[in-house]
């Protein structure tokens, strides 16, 4: 009878532990789900590609959705909570290089985003592509398109290949100490009396311009009404009467405006009397 217990008692403890061992290699039902959706981060989110800038995925309820941005665009990684695509500008590419394979058009590289001028030598022109259809846009006067920043700067910012300032303003700024250097001087235009340049650190020249009607006095190294300065007083003499530069060396005195506070109220009817006959 004993012989019979323990037996019984060692047949329990091998089904005990047998069902404990069995219990440690299978996962609960809720943890083989969240194996079964383990390429999404979490169970809801938009979130990068870790190899390609312009690929992304969506995540519903841990089922993931693979996406792409218009060609052009790159995937902005800010919020998992916002589905949005960005130019390559705002958006650090360097550990997620790989890009979609382009879809040119005339002029486009790719169907979006802001690209440089295809000669060169061309520095202040470049595209913006929407759709793979193309504007054409001119920087102001003495700026260059900026490839790295999809804006225009000036050339010594930009660093674009055959548009230096020496390439773009054909002027070198004159030689001077180091302190005179500090003040960034400024030189006349030798071509424009309403150009002047101003030579950043003495080395770097940079053009700006004065108002219509003045020109760059070199004397005082401000602008001044063009026909105060000897060397430029006809400077304006075929693009502006003297009446127009009359009326833009005095333009009208503005009203001063009142002090006090102002009673937009309207004022109060005076009681009508009526006389007896």
């Amino acid at each position: 009878m004993a012989r019979v217990l323990n037996l019984l008692m060692l047949l329990l403890t091998a089904g005990t532990v047998f069902a404990a061992r069995n219990k440690q290699s299978r996962p609960a039902e809720k943890d083989f789900e969240q194996e079964s959706s383990d390429q999404c981060p979490e169970p809801y989110g938009y979130f990068a590609d870790v190899e390609q800038c312009d690929k992304y995925y969506e995540c519903k309820d841990g089922q993931i959705t693979e996406k792409l941005c218009p060609d052009g665009m790159v995937f902005n990684d800010f919020s998992t909570q916002d589905e949005k695509c960005d130019l390559p500008f705002n958006i650090d590419c360097t550990t997620r290089p790989k890009l979609q394979t382009p879809q040119p058009s005339q002029n486009c590289p790719r169907k979006h985003g802001y690209f440089a001028h295809e000669e060169a030598n061309v520095c202040d022109k470049f595209y913006y592509c929407t759709d793979g259809k193309f504007n054409l846009i001119v920087c102001p006067d003495g700026l260059v398109y900026n490839e790295k920043v999809g804006i225009c700067s000036w050339p010594d910012e930009a660093k674009k290949k055959g548009c230096s300032s020496r390439d773009v303003f054909q002027f070198d700024c004159p030689k001077v100490n180091e302190s005179v250097g500090l003040t960034h001087p400024r030189y006349p235009d030798p071509e424009d009396c309403q150009y002047f340049y101003v030579c950043i650190d003495g080395v770097t020249p940079r053009r700006n311009g004065c108002k219509l009607g003045q020109a760059f006095d070199e004397r005082t190294s401000k602008c001044d009404w063009a026909r105060k300065i000897p060397e430029c007083a006809d400077w304006y003499k075929d693009r502006l009467t003297d009446e127009q530069l009359d009326a833009l060396e005095n333009p009208p005195t503005p009203r001063p405006r009142p002090t006090g506070p102002i009673n937009r109220r309207k004022p109060a009817r005076k009681p009508v009397v009526h006389e007896d006959d």
